[in-house]
């Protein structure tokens, strides 16, 4: 929820930064500043390129700032590091009470650090020492040289009992069910990195994988495999599904044969077919590829379909009317009117291609960026993990952007009349 909150904030306020930057530099004079009704016009609007620069910014500060990353100008408390000290109080069989303390050093996950050492202190409560890493808990058996049958009843002049806590001044300590103490030291509000490394670590994980490698392949043998499972499931995805859509969209025949199949295939995640994919076509290359061609086919089937049925029918009238063929209306009407559809499938199916590819390499995979990331998960690496979804993004975004310029390039019609 703090996540959510900070996000929101800062994109709110870069909205009136960029709106506030607009408005005191000069006005543009080009064809949207003489619309009168832009609301609603979808042509009115376009990316503001600002917007996407602050809102990359933003998502690298916010990581930087909750992963103590050096590139970060503010951070979010951290957790405590340093030492730290807690009473407690002890009483005997016989009833008496005494006074001890825990000396503890809490120190970064890692590092090799020595207990304290202790001068023997008056009375029979013993003071203790222990050393635990930031965002772990030590097992403190506080009175275990305090004589026997004591037990702790305090703490920090607290009073505590077994399946209790207590917050004292560096962290919280917590009674187990036979007496001892675990002492936690506080959190803060940083990521271990463990969980969620610093960008620094995720960037210096990839220069060496690009120079040394990972799983005896290169870091662009695993990205350029990833591609050609992923070009080539798309391509036999589009080879079968753009005729199938156009069949489905001009025969009523067709379209009733295979609706009840597209329409019962097209909800079933790829992810739902590895069994049955393993099953027929094996664990090699094959049942990758297969995986892939199944994710891109359906949307690809619909979205030829979708653009058949949304040709402006008076097109196909004025065509017949001039004489034209049911293959010239096809060739000259039908197809260059469903291409923009089209593509809006690719792209669709190109990142759902993308995000089955680590799926598919889940089985039996030597090289790839999806079995990059999942040996890597299997060690609890997960700057290597990060990096591998940073990469398979990044590319993912590139093949979108160069299948929108080939869009403006073959389809310069797109939103005429």
């Amino acid at each position: 929820m703090l996540l959510l909150a900070i996000y929101v904030a800062l994109f709110i306020g870069g909205y009136f930064l960029v709106r506030l930057v607009h408005w005191l530099g000069k006005k543009e004079h080009d064809f949207n500043s003489l619309k009168t009704v832009t609301f609603g016009d979808e042509s009115a609007i376009r990316p503001d390129r600002w917007a996407s620069v602050i809102s990359v910014v933003v998502i690298f500060l916010i990581w930087g700032s909750f992963t103590g990353s050096k590139w970060a100008p503010v951070h979010v408390p951290g957790p405590f590091i340093g030492d730290t000290s807690f009473t407690y109080t002890a009483r005997d069989v016989s009833g008496a009470e005494a006074d001890a303390t825990v000396h503890v050093i809490v120190h970064p996950v890692g590092d090799k650090v020595d207990d304290p050492e202790l001068a023997p202190t008056d009375g029979w409560a013993q003071d203790d020492a222990a050393t635990v890493g930031a965002w772990r808990s030590v097992l403190i058996r506080a009175v275990k040289n305090d004589g026997e049958g004591a037990e702790v009843i305090a703490v920090d002049g607290q009073p505590i009992a077994p399946e209790q806590s207590v917050k004292v001044s560096d962290g919280k300590v917590t009674m187990t069910a036979k007496g001892s103490l675990n002492f936690e030291p506080a959190k803060g509000l940083q990521m271990e990195p463990i969980w969620m490394p610093s960008p620094e670590a995720v960037l210096e994980r990839f220069f060496e994988i690009a120079t040394d490698g990972y799983q005896n392949f290169t870091l662009w043998e695993h990205l350029g495999w990833s591609l050609l499972r992923v070009i080539a499931g798309f391509v036999l995805g589009s080879l079968v599904g753009i005729p199938l859509g156009y069949a489905m969209g001009l025969s009523g025949w067709v379209r009733g044969w295979f609706d009840p199949i597209v329409e019962f295939m097209r909800p079933v995640p790829p992810l739902a077919l590895i069994p049955l994919v393993i099953i027929w076509f094996g664990i090699w290359e094959t049942g990758k590829i297969v995986l892939l061609f199944l994710a891109a086919l359906w949307i690809m089937t619909i979205a030829a379909r979708a653009g058949v049925s949304g040709v402006n029918i008076s097109k196909v009238h004025a065509a017949y009317s001039l004489g034209a063929s049911k293959r010239q209306v096809l060739s000259h009407v039908i197809v260059p009117n469903s291409l923009p559809e089209i593509f809006t499938g690719a792209r669709v199916a190109m990142g759902v291609c993308w995000g089955t590819v680590v799926a598919a390499e889940l089985v039996a995979a030597q090289k790839g960026a999806g079995m990059m990331i999942i040996a890597a998960s299997k060690f609890q690496l997960t700057d290597i993990v990060i990096m591998g979804i940073i990469l398979i993004g990044i590319i993912g975004y590139g093949i979108d952007i160069l299948m929108r310029q080939a869009e403006r390039v073959l389809v310069p019609w797109k939103g005429r009349s």
